[in-house]
């Protein structure tokens, strides 16, 4: 009897949700054993949401704490809007994947350990001075150990793998072991392994040999007969996909070519956390898109700007020090006002910083990091699949009003994932999108910088369209003409209608809408990332009696029209950041209302329980 057909001896637990995090060295393919839970789950209809956490370094020492990777999957019967607070169960592959998350475990929650790693030395790497598995201070969890190295040599001794590569497959050892814990399908695992590898592959033999041993080790030993179910989600109807925020903004930007009927061009250099973005775009070439990877991040940007000269919809992706280094043709794409969309997958900072770790670090330099008074638009993402619909809006308004457009993701973001009801592409909004193809002048000339009445913006004429021939470049255009000039009224003139257009986009965006009671004393505001652990700790502090209300700011620049009189109507207005206060110093500054903030910069999102301790400290102080 194959194990996909084998059902637990007793009934499961049913539960509404769980938290697992898969933890261990870098090299233990934990992002792997994560992401196959993931999809298996996703498609056994749970909603989930999911937080990857990798090393800084690429390879950190075996063994180290500094090399512990580890991926978190929350999946639940309900809509749900954090990857959770504390893991309900952690897989630990070795003893420094144990140290390192054992103090996000719920009191009472499941630790399943590969008893095997847990030798001397790899003990004396984690700071252990005795084995934890023997010394009772895991008294206040449920601990269950597996020898899975020694049973995944077993297992795949027959597969054609050798030498040290028979242990490779031990993350699947624990996937099948957590797939008979959970009641998990385990169809969608094996057919991923199949296609990935190869059937006849000894690598993809290893792998379901090893996930098929996990699996009846489960099955068969008396201590993990304790199994439990979490039943799919009753989400809206429709066809799902479980994406991460860089594959939203990828398709997003691809739909956004579609919608303009341009051709999308990105160039871009690879750096972390942005670079899947380039990739996911390359694969999708079949939808007439153009990648180039530059041979640095000014190149990248320099070969956009002229793309969007040419006429494409352009794009280029990056993280805080690529944007540093972008700045200036970021200044040029202004002065010459062309469309550009410039994403920036945030990241831990300053210079390299914590290369692989969150943070809300960029906003500052996205609203001010160029010289002269060069303000742009500059929105973010909530979630991961909200990044699909914000990089149609940044593209929306890179196009109409001919502008760079920043959009700010963040690492969080990025790799994080949740399921996305995919949309009628049918049904997208189209954009307006012309070139200019006839003179405009009163006397039959062209009149480059002669601008819209209602958006403010300038005439897009592609090189060589007869008559229309024009300069650009980063001296200061005359107005209408485009002709260099040095006269200081006409660069006062041509500042004040740069910033103007910039502006009057608040007229061309939704007003905000507040979340919560209507009899809230506190306002909470969030922008990006930190959406889905703000609203979950708003919506608690209202269960515990602190009646809350919740907006949250997509566009930052320029603020939404209505955002001061919402401030104005609460008592106290609270700001969360994953920085040391950036959007409340914005608030303070545009409108004088007094802000508390809380902030964090530890290269880890807000836990909703972070959020909601503030708002009841807040309540119960009464200055």
């Amino acid at each position: 009897m194959q194990e996909e057909t084998l059902s637990p001896p007793k009934p499961p637990e049913r539960r509404d949700r769980v938290v697992i995090r898969f933890a261990g060295d870098s090299g233990d393919g934990m992002q792997l054993a994560g992401t196959r839970f993931t999809e298996t789950s996703a498609a056994f209809g749970n909603d989930l949401a999911t937080f990857p956490s990798f090393p800084a370094e690429i390879r950190a020492p075996q063994g180290s704490l500094a090399g512990v990777s580890s991926f978190q999957v929350h999946i639940a019967d309900w809509d749900i809007l954090t990857h959770g607070d504390e893991a309900d169960v952690l897989v630990a592959m070795n003893p420094a994947a144990l140290k390192t998350n054992v103090r996000d475990v719920v009191p009472g929650g499941l630790i399943l350990v590969n008893e095997d790693a847990f030798d001397e030395r790899n003990l004396e790497k984690a700071g252990y001075e005795t084995n934890p598995l023997l010394d009772d201070s895991l008294s206040g969890f449920h601990l269950l150990t597996a020898p899975m190295e020694k049973l995944t040599k077993i297992a795949v001794k027959d597969t054609g793998v050798k030498g040290r590569a028979v242990l490779r497959s031990k993350n699947f050892f624990a996937l099948g072991l957590i797939s008979w814990m959970f009641n998990r399908p385990t169809a969608p695992i094996l057919e991923w392994v199949k296609t990935k590898f190869g059937e006849d592959h000894p690598v993809a033999r290893a792998n379901i040999e090893a996930f098929r041993a996990g699996f009846n080790f489960g099955n068969t030993t008396e201590e993990f007969h304790h199994t439990f179910e979490v039943a799919p989600a009753k989400l809206p109807a429709g066809e799902y996909a479980n994406i991460t925020g860089n594959q939203a903004l990828a398709w997003g930007l691809v739909a956004a070519a579609k919608a303009a009927n341009l051709q999308l061009f990105l160039g871009s250099y690879p750096i972390t956390p942005a670079t899947s973005i380039l990739e996911e775009i390359a694969r999708l070439k079949h939808f007439g898109v153009k990648t180039f990877q530059a041979e640095d991040e000014i190149a990248g940007v320099g070969v956009s700007l002229g793309a969007a000269f040419a006429g494409h919809l352009a794009v280029t992706t990056t993280s805080g020090p690529g944007v540093a280094l972008k700045s200036e043709t970021l200044s040029l794409a202004l002065m010459t006002e062309l469309p550009l969309v410039l994403v920036d997958v945030q990241r831990a900072g300053p210079s390299t910083g914590l290369p692989t770790k969150v943070e809300q670090s960029d906003l500052m330099m996205a609203l001010h990091g160029r010289h002269g008074e060069a303000p742009l638009p500059v929105i973010a993402p909530a979630s991961p699949s909200d990044a699909f619909a914000v990089a149609m809006e940044a593209a929306r308004i890179a196009l109409k009003y001919m502008t760079p457009v920043i959009l700010l993701s963040d690492g969080y973001l990025a790799n994080s994932a949740e399921p996305w009801q995919i949309p009628d592409f049918d049904a997208l909004p189209e954009f307006d999108i012309s070139y200019t193809t006839e003179p405009n002048g009163p006397d039959g000339n062209f009149l480059p910088y002669a601008r819209n009445e209602e958006t403010g913006a300038r005439p897009w004429a592609i090189p060589g369209t007869p008559g229309l021939e024009h300069r650009v470049g980063g001296l200061e255009k005359e107005a209408l003409t485009g002709n260099v000039s040095y006269d200081p009224d006409n660069h006062e003139l041509m500042t004040l209608a740069r910033a103007a257009k910039i502006a009057g986009i608040a007229d061309d965006i939704p007003e905000l809408e507040v979340e919560g009671p209507d009899d809230a004393k506190i306002l909470v505001v969030s922008w990006g990332s930190t959406y889905g652990a703000v609203r979950a700790g708003v919506i608690n502090a209202t269960k515990e009696g602190t009646p809350t209300a919740h907006v949250h700011l997509r566009h930052l620049n320029p603020l939404p029209r209505n955002l001061e009189h919402i401030l104005r109507s609460y008592d106290k207005v609270l700001v969360p950041e994953l920085n040391t206060g950036q959007l409340a110093s914005v608030i303070r500054s545009a409108y004088l209302v007094p802000t508390a903030t809380l902030n964090k910069v530890q290269g880890a999102p807000f836990m909703a329980h972070e959020i909601t301790k503030k708002i009841i400290d807040m309540t119960e102080d009464p200055s």
